[in-house]
C-alpha cells in the first residue's frame, strides 16, 4: 500500500457521505506497499480502507478482485469485504481514479517469521484456494512464465548494472523455464502475492488475507512456490527447511498435494523466484526520482533462484513424494 494520489478533507467526506457510516472522523495515508493509494478511515460506525486504484492496475480487472473478495468472504476466508454505496456500487470514482472502501481487518503483519505463522499460513492458502473454485470470473495471469520475456527485453539493456553478467544469466533461466513449465497442474484462483505485509495475524491466529490485486487463475501449487520464496528465508537468504515443511504440511492437510504438483514444486519455486526478480528488476531500473516508493532490491531474488536452482525434489522443501 502506498498513496500516489492526494485527497482532500472535502474530497473524502462528500465520497464517505455516501455510505451510511456516519460522519467522518479522521483519515491518513498508509505508507506501505506499491501499487496503489491507500487511506485509513475513522468514521462514527468504524474503520474502514480507502483504495485509489493507480495505473498500474486495469480497470477492467477491479471487478474480478472486488467480486472475488465478496465471494471469498462469503464462505469463511476472512479477507477484507467491499462496501457498496447508496447506489449500490462498490466501485466508484474518486480524484479521478476507480476508487473502493473496504472493510479493516485487525492484526498486525509478522516482521519476524516463525513457523507457527507458516502453519497458519499454509492451511489459510488452501481454504481459500478451495473456496475460489466456483468463482465464475476468471482473469490469467499476466505475470505467468508467458509474461517475462518482456520484462526482461526492457531490463535487458541495464541489467548488468546491478550485477555483471546478469542479462545472460536471467535469459538463459528464463528459456530453460519455458521449455519446462508444466501445462496441467491443478489451478484456481490463486492469490499470487501472499507476502507477509498481506497476511495479519494476533499472536498466533492469523486473522485475516488482505491485497488481492494480483489474484488471478494459475497453478495452486504456483502460490505456494511464491509463498516458500516469501516466508521460508531468512535475513541472510538461508533457506529454513523447517518453515517450509510447516507451510506446506499443513496446506496438505487442508487440500492434499497431487504427486505431480510435488515433482513440480522446485521448477515452479524457480519460476516465482524469477518473476519476482524481474518486476523488482524492472521497478529498479525505471524508478523516477522522487518517487514515494523506494524500490526493492532485486538481487535478493537473485539468491533466491539461485537455492531453487540445486533442488532436485521436494524433500529440499521437508516434503517426499
Amino acid at each position: 500500500m502506498a498513496v500516489y494520489t492526494e485527497v482532500s478533507a472535502e474530497e473524502l467526506a462528500c465520497f464517505v457521505a455516501d455510505y451510511n457510516l456516519g460522519e467522518l472522523l479522521s483519515f491518513k495515508g498508509i505508507a506501505e506497499g506499491v501499487e496503489n493509494s491507500n487511506y485509513l478511515l475513522q468514521a462514527e460506525k468504524g474503520t474502514f480502507i480507502l483504495t485509489l486504484y493507480e495505473k498500474r492496475v486495469a480497470a477492467h480487472d477491479l471487478p474480478f478482485f472486488l467480486g472475488l473478495m465478496e465471494h471469498l468472504a462469503a464462505r469463511g476466508i476472512h479477507c477484507p469485504l467491499p462496501l457498496h454505496a447508496a447506489d449500490g456500487k462498490a466501485l466508484r470514482e474518486l480524484c479521478g481514479r476507480p476508487a473502493a472502501l473496504i472493510s479493516f481487518l485487525e492484526g498486525l503483519w509478522p516482521r519476524r517469521i516463525q513457523t507457527f505463522h507458516c502453519a497458519a499460513l499454509g492451511a489459510a492458502m488452501a481454504r481459500m484456494h478451495l473456496a475460489g473454485a466456483d468463482y465464475e470470473l476468471r482473469r490469467e495471469n499476466a505475470l505467468s512464465v508467458g509474461g517475462w520475456r518482456p520484462l526482461l527485453d526492457a531490463c535487458a539493456p541495464r541489467a548488468d548494472e546491478i550485477r555483471p553478467g546478469l542479462a545472460e544469466a536471467l535469459d538463459r533461466e528464463l528459456s530453460a523455464l519455458e521449455a519446462q513449465w508444466p501445462e496441467a497442474l491443478p489451478a484456481g484462483v490463486i492469490h499470487a502475492d501472499l507476502f507477509p505485509d498481506n497476511v495479519f495475524f494476533r499472536r498466533e491466529r492469523l486473522t485475516g488475507i488482505i491485497d488481492f490485486y494480483f489474484a488471478c487463475n494459475d497453478f495452486f501449487a504456483y502460490d505456494l512456490a511464491i509463498c516458500l520464496n516469501a516466508w521460508c528465508f531468512e535475513q541472510d537468504n538461508a533457506f529454513n527447511i523447517t518453515k517450509a515443511r510447516m507451510l506446506l504440511q499443513a496446506y496438505s492437510r487442508e487440500r492434499p498435494f497431487s504427486d505431480q504438483e510435488l515433482e513440480a514444486l522446485p521448477l515452479l519455486a524457480r519460476g516465482s523466484a524469477l518473476r519476482f526478480l524481474l518486476t523488482r528488476l524492472y521497478d529498479w531500473l525505471h524508478h523516477p526520482e522522487g518517487a514515494f516508493v523506494k524500490p526493492k532490491d532485486p538481487l535478493e531474488y537473485w539468491k533466491k533462484l539461485q537455492f531453487h536452482q540445486g533442488v532436485r525434489g521436494p524433500s529440499a522443501y521437508g516434503l517426499d513424494l
